[in-house]
């Protein structure tokens, strides 16, 4: 048992290291497509379309990219081990980030709350204020100023 316990809290194996900015990116992305139950053609373009232009990808890149974000995705039990890193990009990679996941959100033309509600605990995760969240939405979704206060 102690052994087992031990193993538990032992330093992390190379194969169990954290990701990189990119595979963490494109989890939260693959993530989100799939946090309202439905994971629809235009979300998964918008995906590969954002990680392609993002990080100049080939399309076999973004396919590789995209199953092991797949893989990633359904072993994870959090967002922390894939916002942990991109919480020291600077604020202009965090706000990208942050913009991305947004054109994921409007990519079915619906904003379901479970995706409004990770945009918001990704961004908290990251840095983001809500002020500057709620301002990319708009930006995103295209709304003009209306006074509503953020």
């Amino acid at each position: 048992m102690f052994d087992a316990i031990s193993k538990l809290f032992a330093q992390p194996q190379a194969g169990n290291a954290p990701p990189d900015a990119k595979l963490s990116v494109a989890t939260l992305l693959v993530h989100l497509a799939a946090v309202d139950g439905v994971i629809t053609d235009t979300e998964r373009s918008t995906i590969a379309e954002v990680l392609r232009e993002r990080f100049d990808l080939t399309g076999e890149d973004v396919k590789r990219l995209v199953a092991e974000a797949t893989r990633r995705d359904a072993e994870s039990v959090d967002f922390y081990q894939f916002t942990a890193a991109l919480s020291r990009l600077p604020e202009t990679d965090r706000l990208e980030i942050i913009r991305e996941m947004w054109q994921v959100v409007f990519a079915d033309g619906h904003n379901h709350e479970l995706e409004d509600n990770m945009v918001w605990r990704v961004a908290e995760l990251i840095g983001i204020s809500t002020r500057q969240r709620t301002l990319l939405r708009r930006e995103t979704r295209g709304d003009k100023e209306d006074g509503e206060n953020l």
